[in-house]
């Protein structure tokens, strides 16, 4: 029976079979094409996985990051899955550590200094010159005699030295009753001492004479009550006498009412001759200001009207001065320095003269040459410099453009306004404050020197509120000395000198200054900054870090930004039906093996619900290999037999 079966399937003709096979075969192909219909019908927009099992599964199998591939390959061999697990975290800790240093250099703002050499015609700056007398001692003499008289006998007392002085108008006054409030009152309070280095100074009588070496000298400023006393001594006895000299000299001029009627601002009995670029000067090159120490100044050109430009770099194409020195009336105690004091500005800068000035000497022709520098500065997150002073928290005083020395010293008598009531007579004036006059602010001297002694500390503030601006262009100075006149020609040139200015000059020597200010050549320089680490360098440094670490691309950090969007919503899934199910009732949870996926839950019916369909799964086996290969061979038979 079985053979007989046997032989009646051999028999079975080639194109029966064939026909058989195109038929399982078309079944299969419609089988796929179902359950593909199927898969695409129950797509979401929106899809996640499963797991996290499966997330990681399908990351390493898929990525372009190097190393994560070796994860699912040795996934058999726990050793290895092991090692390539801690290399791919290692080298994901130490690419993270290395864009840490990248970050922390981007966020500090470095800079790189540029140098520039640049070669064109120059603005010749502004040059101020001043007399170093701040008035005629004649024109002053009255105010300063009683001062003059009590520094005469301090002197005499601290050092046994008789000072001749004109007095004819003290000797008026000592025979008048003064009023208890005079200036001699108020001297008196803040006398001139001395007292040995080891020795805190006091208000008691002068210490009796001792070696030159071992004392120091100076005044003692109390408050009001005499409570808190400030000692300001000095090692030199003539800097002592001339800083406590100026002291008193100050609140005589703030109780004077009018000190501009003692200005006597003369240009030609103190400028004998002006060029600049061979071309003589005029009154309309310069303006005219006051100072209380170093006496009637000069600017030249200041901006005020047409700004000068030299023609040629050298001596001859610059500004020639030649100055009056002779110091035959001047205020003895007070000016100490003979000659005169210039400083090289730019426009629309105030000549601090204590700062930048330099002093020339009588009888001497100095050349100044002058090279040109200008530092431009990075604002905003590279540096805390200012463009204009507008986002600086300190009032400009001074009716000119922002430098950082304007406003320290607005700063200064800001602080000097708000602690003391009165404002410094050095600085500009404050609106609705006024001077200090010892008269009126009786401890205003010891209120002074300990707020400067917080100034020169920083403890005000000053020097941090105070920013640096953007832009600066300084001037570097180079001077040459040379005698002038000569010996030879001192005779005639004196002669002429008196002549042409109608003033007698008695010492031919120390009567005269010649002053050359000169741009040394057109080149000047330019120190620029950049920025260090742009952008566009930290991408480049974050990508040559990725792809040394993982030798991939852009696409990849995409890659693992995905994985980590995923990981945080199969988190947020996985918890939410955590939840859901503490929440449910035990008899609303879905038996096992039924589909928990809420969105394909059956719908409640009712009379206006939309019919829906049940798609049942067909389930087919695959054929066996043996009669794919029967197929393939009654195929190859049927081709044979044509």
């Amino acid at each position: 029976m079985h053979q007989a079966v046997a032989v009646t399937a051999e028999k079975v003709p080639v194109g029966e079979r064939l026909s058989r096979c195109k038929q399982e075969t078309e079944k299969q192909q419609k089988v796929e094409e179902v359950a593909e219909k199927l898969e695409k019908e129950c797509q979401g927009l929106i899809e996640f996985h499963k797991s996290y099992h499966e997330l990681f599964q399908f990351f390493c199998n898929n990525t372009t990051i190097h190393g994560a591939i070796r994860l699912v390959c040795s996934k058999r061999n726990k050793m290895k899955t092991a090692f390539w697990s801690v290399l791919f975290f290692l080298t994901f800790g130490l690419m993270y550590w290395q864009f840490g240093i990248l970050y922390r250099q981007y966020f500090s703002f470095p800079v790189n200094l540029n140098l520039n050499l640049n070669s064109d015609r120059l603005t010749f700056p502004a040059v101020t010159l001043c007399t170093l007398n701040p008035y005629r001692y004649s024109a002053v003499q009255k105010e300063l005699d009683e001062l003059d008289h009590i520094t005469h006998q301090t002197l005499m007392d601290l050092y046994n030295y008789n000072m001749s002085l004109v007095q004819s108008n003290w000797a008026a006054q000592s025979s008048q009753k003064r009023s208890p409030r005079s200036l001699s009152h108020h001297v008196q309070r803040h006398p001139l001492r001395r007292h040995k280095r080891d020795e805190p100074a006091s208000l008691k009588g002068n210490s009796p004479p001792v070696d030159k070496s071992d004392w120091k000298i100076g005044f003692i400023l109390c408050n009001k009550t005499n409570e808190d006393c400030f000692h300001q001594t000095y090692s030199s006895g003539v800097d002592a006498v001339r800083e406590w000299y100026s002291f008193h000299y100050i609140n005589i001029l703030a109780r004077m009412p009018n000190t501009k009627a003692l200005d006597e601002s003369n240009f030609e009995n103190f400028i004998y001759a002006c060029r600049f670029n061979e071309v003589t000067c005029d009154k309309a090159n310069y303006t005219h200001f006051h100072h209380p120490i170093y006496g009637n100044c000069y600017t030249f050109n200041d901006g005020n009207s047409s700004l000068w430009t030299s023609s040629l770099p050298g001596i001859n194409n610059g500004l020639s001065l030649l100055v009056r020195t002779e110091q035959n009336d001047y205020i003895p105690l007070l000016s100490t320095v003979t000659g005169a004091r210039v400083m090289v500005h730019e426009q629309n800068e105030p000549a601090f003269m204590d700062d930048g000035g330099f002093n020339v000497r009588p009888g001497v022709e100095t050349s100044i040459s002058m090279r040109k520098e200008t530092t431009v500065r990075l604002g905003g997150s590279y540096s805390d410099c200012t463009e204009d002073g507008s986002d600086v928290p300190v009032q400009n005083l001074y009716s000119s453009r922002y430098t950082e020395q304007v406003c320290i010293r607005s700063c200064f008598q800001i602080s000097m306004v708000e602690r003391c009531g009165c404002a410094y007579y050095f600085y500009p004036l404050p609106s609705g404050a006024e001077y200090c006059d010892y008269t009126k602010h009786t401890a205003w001297g010891h209120c002074y020197y300990k707020l400067q002694a917080e100034f020169k500390s920083n403890v005000l503030g000053c020097f941090s509120k105070c920013r640096k601006p953007c832009e600066v262009t300084e001037y570097q100075l180079s001077a040459g000395h040379s005698r002038w006149p000569s010996t030879v020609s001192e005779d005639w040139v004196s002669h002429m000198l008196s002549r042409q200015n109608k003033y007698n000059i008695t010492s031919k020597r120390n009567g005269v200054a010649k002053v050359n200010i000169f741009l040394e050549e057109w080149k000047y320089k330019t120190n620029g900054e950049s920025p260090a680490f742009t952008v566009v360098t930290l991408l480049s440094q974050l990508g040559n870090q990725w792809s040394l670490w993982f030798g991939s691309s852009v696409l990849s950090v995409v890659e693992l930004a995905e994985l980590i969007l995923d990981f945080i919503a199969i988190t947020f899934i996985l918890s939410f039906r955590w939840l859901r199910s503490r929440q449910l009732p035990a008899s609303a949870v879905p038996p096992q093996g039924a589909h928990d996926n809420t969105a394909f839950q059956p719908e409640s019916s009712g009379p206006s619900a939309p019919p829906h369909f049940t798609v049942e799964a067909v389930v087919t086996t695959l054929p066996s290999y043996n009669s794919l290969e029967q197929c393939g061979r009654d195929r190859d038979a049927e081709i044979g037999l044509e």
